[in-house]
């Protein structure tokens, strides 16, 4: 009886599963919309094994796959993924085009089962910067899945925090310049609107993998309130159970947006 009741009273307290039980779409009451993960440990992963770093990155595919699928079943809305970032295009050449391949050939291969499982692809960042072949694909890929209803997967590709918020500064400039806007009117949900982001919810979980404890220039803006996780697995080892002991832990945190603990359980 006692068990019982502590058990009732910490899933209320908390939205959680007890005693180990694996969380479902059905049983997790506090589902984040929105998830966003720091792709880190590619290179890493490949070199303990004594192979090229373009494996790492060759078998960090199915790490996406697997993130993908396991994000779709448990009912998140948006995922993105920081793909390559606008720093990544300083690495040595011949592994950028070797990137640049993967994604062609994942665009190809992953497009037909996003289909089939209803997910819609979008994609942030400066594309100015990539191959036009590159672009073709992902434009194509964007339009083909855009009448998708579920799972929103959103590649952060040739993309960084600060050229976003520079570009957003820009549109605003040239908007007040315009007499469009009126420089009172500028607000942080107006500043929100001109990100790239502006009809995706800011995430309330961050992954980042490979053991590091940096954001490396990502959603800068956007994760001003987000919980922050690290977890040590290289990303190619990286799997929809170990998302999803993220989530369970990401229930028994607090999110107080400056409020006392005290002042949320009164509203």
């Amino acid at each position: 009886m006692l068990k019982s009741i502590i058990n009732n009273v910490v899933q209320k307290k908390y939205n959680i599963m007890i005693e180990g039980k694996s969380p479902n779409s059905n049983q997790l009451q506090k589902i984040p919309a929105h998830i966003a993960i720091i792709m880190d440990g590619n290179g890493r992963w490949a070199k303990r094994r004594g192979a090229k770093r373009t494996v790492g990155h060759e078998n960090g595919i199915l790490a996406v796959r697997s993130v993908i699928e396991g994000a779709a079943e448990l009912g998140v809305k948006f995922l993105t993924l920081y793909t390559f970032s606008i720093e990544n295009w300083n690495r040595p050449e011949e592994e950028v085009n070797l990137l640049m391949s993967l994604f062609i050939r994942a665009i190809h291969e992953e497009v037909p089962k996003l289909m089939k499982n209803n997910i819609r692809l979008q994609a942030i960042g400066d594309f100015s910067l990539l191959p036009a072949h590159c672009q073709q694909e992902l434009y194509g890929a964007v339009e083909r899945t855009a009448g998708n209803s579920g799972l929103t997967v959103i590649l952060a590709l040739s993309y960084s925090a600060r050229w976003e918020i520079t570009e957003m500064t820009r549109k605003v400039a040239r908007d007040v310049q315009n007499k469009k806007l009126k420089i009172d009117e500028i607000s942080q949900p107006l500043i929100s609107n001109y990100l790239a982001t502006a009809e995706i919810p800011d995430p309330e979980i961050l992954i980042r993998t490979g053991g590091e404890y940096r954001i490396s220039n990502f959603l800068l803006w956007q994760i001003a309130y987000t919980e922050l996780f690290f977890s040590k697995k290289m990303w190619p080892d990286f799997r929809k159970k170990d998302l999803k002991t993220i989530i369970e832990k990401y229930q028994l945190r607090e999110s107080r947006f400056g409020k006392t603990s005290e002042q949320l359980s009164q509203s």
